[in-house]
């Protein structure tokens, strides 16, 4: 039995013979004293600081900058007790995602050594440092449900930045981690010599500064804008939820004409609130041409994750729409439900041409970057359908039954419901490298029928494009057809052969055709529709084909050819349609569509389009850049005008298929 006398508490200790407790005041000296306060003060500070200043976790856009938020306004709250945080999202190797690793950290002792003067200067340069480090790169990715709309004169880019160029390999460009929205990759200025040139670029940036600014203000987070109403529009194409389509269809624009800011802004909407669980029906060609092809965009030019990872979730909520007989996919689907269907009015339920054939760049893209192939096989397996049909004298039909496997009435037509479907026959084979050898013998049998059987010239030999129903020739071309002419150059210029110089021909011929319906209006801006009859050429007959909804496919052939040609009369007509989409369509809230160009003072539509910023614009702006922003042998445009990358280029990032 141990004896009670010589057991003390853990507490105490003897002084000259007599028990005292373990803490007692006497043992402390006045250091140790001022040392105990201290940190007492500091962790009360803290976690007053964190509860007080606590952001709802559930609201940010990851955990990562919600932790860096919080740390970053207890600073503010008592920055001397604190040491600094590393940079946000900054990583000391290039090996390493994330950030956590290889950062400097400051240690601060308790005893002075002997150079104790210069280590305090150095300790405070580099909390000075990193503290306007912190203060730039919060200013970068901080996030607000409405984005400030100061104008953005230039760009500019954090130091943090690598420039890209051609000569770059794929494993050096560094990609942006999902959880920071820095830009980590710049692409080449394109600025032309000529400062003419520049300066009429300059328009073009002003414009999309002042329609985006308009959407910002007024739409933000809604689809589109009614500029003249300020207020959002609702479009049946993206069903009745808003989705940010103006956000998710500006966002390589913004990329390619070095708005960053504005890009970054969208970047961090995108993550917080893009959600495709929608109970709502939408078009799956619209979706996937303005979503899901603006999302590959940006993630090509950008190596960001969380472009990959929502492009990945809306492709597999419109795989359901490919469960059909066939696999012909319908053309409406619930991204909520999975259910699908066709539009009423398609020739008994048929499906369309144009939509069916206008997924294959996108799905495509999506297996590479994935490594799921689903993707790329449930297009392909649609082409081999078409592909296997009889086709009247060579040509396809607009509508297909998905039940049967059958077309539908032989309307053909590259204006709408055909148009697209002929383009990514061309630009799979040219997105694969050239590989996809079946992809450009398809197009090549169309077209060759297509100019057979359709191509036209006019009394006064104006070259178009008309329709036919049932073998009854329509003498008339829409809008819509006027990508034709950038179509049949670049079929021509990437395949040399016996037929070259005649599709060249073509190609100008279309172009000049669809120059003229915009130079033969009042406004110097296109009709939907035009006929070649009754003494009219490139002339709408009908009060229902004389709008202009801000449609870019003109622009697209001036584009294209400029860039094939080097023709100097297609960046002039370009300039045309720059200030007569001043002059007729901007309004202090946007832009608007007219619904008649042959009026002066037209009626304006009400309607800022979202394919102004992605299509319109874009082309417009690339007509009157240097050749190095966005080469013609690096990447291919998508329907909506998204860039896609070329097979074996460098920003083709893929993963292996599975």
């Amino acid at each position: 039995m141990t004896n009670a006398t010589n057991v003390l508490p853990s507490y105490q200790r003897f002084v000259n013979g007599v028990p005292v407790p373990l803490f007692s005041r006497r043992s402390f000296r006045a250091k140790e004293k001022y040392l105990i306060v201290l940190v007492f003060l500091t962790f009360s500070a803290m976690c007053f600081g964190t509860f007080f200043f606590l952001p709802d976790l559930s609201s940010t856009g990851s955990a990562y900058n919600s932790v860096y938020q919080v740390y970053q306004k207890i600073q503010k709250a008592g920055p001397d007790l604190l040491l600094p945080a590393p940079p946000h999202g900054y990583s000391g190797s290039r090996d390493s995602h994330g950030p956590g690793g290889g950062v400097n950290v400051i240690h601060i002792g308790l005893e002075r050594p002997n150079n104790a003067e210069d280590e305090d200067i150095h300790i405070i340069e580099d909390k000075q440092k990193l503290q306007a480090k912190i203060d730039e790169e919060y200013q970068q990715q901080k996030t607000l449900e409405k984005p400030d709309a100061a104008v953005e004169s230039r760009s500019r880019v954090s130091s943090s930045v690598v420039a890209w160029s051609p000569n770059n390999r794929q494993e050096d460009i560094v990609q942006t981690v999902s959880s920071s929205p820095a830009i980590r990759v710049i692409l080449p200025d394109g600025e032309d010599k000529d400062p003419v040139v520049r300066r009429r670029r300059d328009t073009v940036k002003k414009m999309m500064l002042h329609g985006w600014q308009q959407y910002v203000t007024y739409a933000w987070g809604k689809n589109e804008l009614k500029p003249i109403s300020k207020k959002e529009h609702v479009a049946s194409i993206f069903g009745t939820t808003a989705m940010g389509a103006t956000i998710v269809d500006a966002l390589d624009t913004l990329y390619i004409m070095g708005l960053h800011e504005k890009f970054n802004q969208s970047r961090a909407w995108i993550a917080k609130n893009l959600d495709f669980d929608i109970n709502s029906e939408v078009s799956l060609f619209e979706t996937n041409i303005r979503f899901l092809g603006s999302l590959l965009s940006s993630y090509a030019l950008t190596g960001d994750e969380i472009f990959k990872e929502k492009a990945r979730q809306l492709g597999e909520r419109m795989l359901p729409a490919f469960q059909t007989e066939t696999g012909i996919p319908h053309s409406l689907i619930n991204l909520h439900t999975g259910t699908s269907r066709n539009y009423g009015w398609a020739s008994s339920g048929c499906s369309i041409l144009s939509e069916i054939g206008t997924l294959h760049l996108e799905f495509a893209y999506l297996s590479d970057i994935t490594g799921n192939p689903v993707f790329r096989s449930k297009v392909e397996h649609v082409r081999k359908v078409l592909k296997n049909l009889e086709k009247p004298k060579g040509l396809y039909p607009n509508y297909i039954n998905p039940r049967t496997g059958k077309w539908g009435q032989h309307h053909m037509s590259l204006g709408g419901l055909g148009d697209s479907f002929y383009e990514y026959l061309l630009k799979a084979w040219i997105q694969s490298g050239k590989e996809d050898v079946e992809a450009r013998e398809m197009y090549d049998e169309a077209t060759a029928a297509v100019v057979k059987n359709m191509v036209k010239k006019s009394p006064s030999g104006l070259l178009y494009i008309m329709d036919l129903k049932f073998d009854r020739p329509e003498y008339k071309m829409g809008h819509l057809a006027c990508f034709a002419g950038g179509m049949f150059s670049l079929g021509a210029k990437t395949k040399e052969n016996e037929v070259t110089d005649k599709y060249m021909e073509i190609a100008a011929g279309l172009t000049n055709t669809c120059h003229e319906s915009y130079d033969r209006s009042a406004t110097k801006l296109g009709p939907e529709v035009f006929h070649f009859i009754e003494g009219n050429e490139a002339r709408s007959l009908r009060s229902g084909e004389r709008y202009y909804i801000l449609r870019p496919e003109t622009f697209e052939s001036y584009f294209v050819m400029w860039r094939l040609t080097k023709d100097p009369k297609y960046r002039e007509w370009g300039w045309e349609a720059v200030q007569a989409l001043e002059k007729h369509c901007r309004v202090p809230g946007g832009f608007t569509g007219l619904l008649n160009v042959y009026l002066v003072d037209s009626p304006k539509d009400d309607v800022q389009q979202s394919f102004f910023f992605a299509e319109t614009l874009k082309y417009l702006y690339l007509l009157f850049s240097d050749d190095n922003l966005i080469s013609l042998d690096d990447w291919v445009f998508n329907s909506e005008a998204h860039v896609l990358p070329i097979k074996g280029k460098p920003f083709y990032r893929a993963e292996p298929i599975l």
